[in-house]
């Protein structure tokens, strides 16, 4: 089943923050991170059910995968996937509704 992939805002900024914050020490940490976040999105339509449930939440439609210590945390729902935040993963996940 092929998916439509969308951003949710937060996602966006947290894809920025993340890049800026990693690059005032290693700028090629930041591409690095921030290419790989690349890769996995463009194989959700696809793949997205290649990652895993997230351990803090019984959802089955909330799923996560790691790009080297961050969190990609993506939502699908019918035919579409929908990113919806970056996190590393020492953070304590929030869910808000």
């Amino acid at each position: 089943m092929a998916y439509r992939v969308v951003w949710s805002p937060k996602a966006v900024e947290d894809v920025e923050a993340i890049a800026a914050y990693i690059a005032r020490d290693s700028p090629s940490y930041a591409a690095a991170v921030v290419q790989r976040v690349i890769e996995i999105t463009s194989k959700l339509s696809e793949e997205a059910k290649q990652g895993r449930l997230i351990p803090e939440i019984e959802e089955s439609t909330i799923i996560e995968q790691f790009a080297y210590s961050y969190r990609l945390i993506y939502r699908i729902e019918s035919n579409i996937v929908t990113v919806a935040a970056l996190i590393h993963g020492k953070r304590l996940l929030y869910l808000t509704e």
